[in-house]
């Protein structure tokens, strides 16, 4: 059996998993879904919800497990498991990019969404720069993330959505995951084709430049774990099925710089 650790994107919590994870844990796997800092019902002031916290937090969980785990990010979850990857590849089985941010090094989000032009969240934001915090308009979050969604799920996921910080996550430290460790490390995208927050096309270019193991496609809206969860279940599991069990201890000192806590790759 497998482990899997889940991350959400912006605005949302762990609670966008919750028909994922049963999915997962009856066939016997090991599932974690957690609430980044200051999403979901984390009580962290969003004042203190900064890159390094969010990272913390989920370097605690990954520590937690007993072999090495498939690190699921969404959205702009997709940058916290690249960070993680580089800094603990011998706890890392694969990488699954769920409509998510694949960054080559030197890239930034910015950059990629200022091209994207099927993506409507730009034109969706509320930035409130007094309290330096950016919402996406009730009005506008069905469209841009639940388009096929039944109207219970939008509902309750709409009155979950939180406000972000306004400022970058960790684009700048997950744009360096470096080729030696990408190439070491699965990768897999699975690709939402209805997308209006990310992009199909520019989904399909992050994966283009980034080769992965496979790409599933799945013709669903931003968030297929509310939309589509048995058809995201099943490549997830199908993922795990594919990819050979590897031991944590033999790895780690494969990285004896990393496991250290230094970085070789750092100028």
């Amino acid at each position: 059996m497998s482990s899997f650790l889940l991350i959400h994107g912006s605005w949302h919590g762990g609670w966008c998993w919750k028909k994922i994870v049963p999915l997962l844990q009856q066939t016997g796997h090991t599932v974690l879904a957690p609430d980044l800092p200051g999403h979901g019902e984390d009580p962290t002031p969003i004042e203190e919800c900064t890159p390094e916290r969010e990272i913390q937090r989920l370097e605690e969980l990954l520590a937690g497990f007993q072999e090495p785990a498939f690190l699921v990010g969404h959205s702009s979850g997709g940058m916290l498991i690249t960070e993680l990857a580089r800094r603990h590849p011998w706890k890392v089985r694969g990488l699954v990019y769920l409509s998510a941010f694949l960054l080559p090094p030197g890239v930034l989000p910015p950059m990629l969404m200022r091209e994207d032009t099927e993506s409507i969240l730009g034109a969706s934001l509320e930035v409130d720069e007094e309290r330096k915090q950016v919402r996406v308009r009730k009005e506008a979050a069905r469209t841009v993330f639940y388009a096929d969604c039944s109207e219970e799920d939008v509902a309750r996921a709409i009155s979950l959505l939180v406000p972000e910080p306004l400022r970058p996550r960790v684009e700048e430290a997950a744009s360096r995951l470096s080729v030696r460790e990408s190439e070491a490390l699965p990768r897999y995208y699975i690709e939402c084709l209805q997308d209006k927050a990310l992009g199909p096309s520019m989904q399909r270019k992050m994966y283009t430049s980034l080769p992965c193991q496979k790409v599933y496609s799945l013709p669903t809206s931003h968030s297929p774990f509310l939309s589509a969860p048995e058809r995201l279940a099943e490549c997830l599991l199908d993922i795990a099925r594919s990819q050979p069990k590897r031991d944590a201890h033999s790895e780690a000192s494969k990285h004896p710089s990393v496991a250290s806590g230094t970085d070789e790759h750092e100028g």
